[in-house]
């Protein structure tokens, strides 16, 4: 990490989604985790669908969280049983223990899919390359993810220069409250010793972009198609495109007007969608 507290700007990315195309693998790692555990809610085995996992991503922000909510919200507060807990979990301790327990190897089964899988999104590297090798500009990553999640998908898209060169780098066990409380951004201006209004992150959904509108940052939303349909506009973005490669994007086209007309200027004008 970076000593440097004299920046100007700073560039910060989430990851999944962002960095990588990683939520059908969090989906396909959560589903091997519930049929390895054998969860059944009234008899029938516990599987997220495409649709129903792009829903939850849209809604709600870290994993355990989103379990949580299909349980209490989508099966109206019914836990399932499990192999190792015939019974359905009563009390929020037991609750708590069997998604935990979840959680945990989940993170297992995603982090070795992401190892076969994972490569970066077109234009997400050289966009930050550019900014790490600009001096006035901190450059990091703020991730919902548990930190083992996140350290590897970072260890094999990033590799090990990139991530040394980093100014900040906050994941999802490193803060109370997650995406979309914009903790975890104003956490990260803190540590950069900058201003908010100064800082441009890039999401890929409408839970981190509340983040980081919350935090008082302007947000470029690279979406997917899960996140596609979102109206991102509504929601205070910026600027939205597919793809950062398909649209060329590069730091003077985010930092450029900024710095020439002030923090409010438009971003991405005639690139963005």
């Amino acid at each position: 990490m970076s000593s440097n507290t004299q920046f100007e700007n700073a560039l910060i990315f989430d990851c999944d989604g962002v960095l990588i195309l990683t939520e059908e693998l969090h989906r396909l790692a959560y589903n091997a985790a519930f049929e390895a555990a054998c969860l059944e809610v009234d008899g029938k085995p516990v599987e997220w669908t495409v649709e129903y996992y792009d829903m939850l991503q849209n809604t709600v922000g870290g994993g355990k969280p989103k379990m949580h909510f299909h349980f209490r919200e989508t099966m109206g507060g019914k836990y399932p049983s499990s192999k190792d807990m015939p019974s359905p979990p009563q009390t929020e301790e037991e609750q708590t223990v069997l998604v935990d327990a979840l959680q945990a190897h989940k993170t297992e089964l995603y982090k070795q899919l992401v190892s076969e899988n994972a490569e970066a999104r077109p234009g997400v590297l050289s966009l930050m390359d550019e900014a790490l090798d600009a001096p006035s500009i901190a450059v990091g990553f703020c991730s919902a993810s548990p930190k083992a999640a996140v350290t590897k998908a970072l260890d094999v898209v990033l590799g090990q220069d990139r991530r040394e060169r980093l100014d900040v780098c906050i994941l999802g066990d490193d803060v109370s409250k997650l995406k979309p409380d914009p903790l975890i951004y104003t956490t990260a201006a803190e540590r950069l010793s900058i201003d908010p209004s100064k800082c441009v992150v890039v999401e890929d959904s409408t839970i981190g972009l509340r983040a980081a509108k919350g935090a008082g940052m302007r947000c470029l939303i690279t979406y997917t198609s899960s996140t596609e349909k979102e109206d991102f506009y509504d929601e205070g973005a910026d600027a939205k495109v597919p793809e950062l490669g398909a649209k060329g994007v590069t730091l003077d086209m985010i930092f450029g007007p900024m710095r020439e007309k002030g923090v409010d200027a438009e971003i991405l004008a005639g690139v963005k969608d």
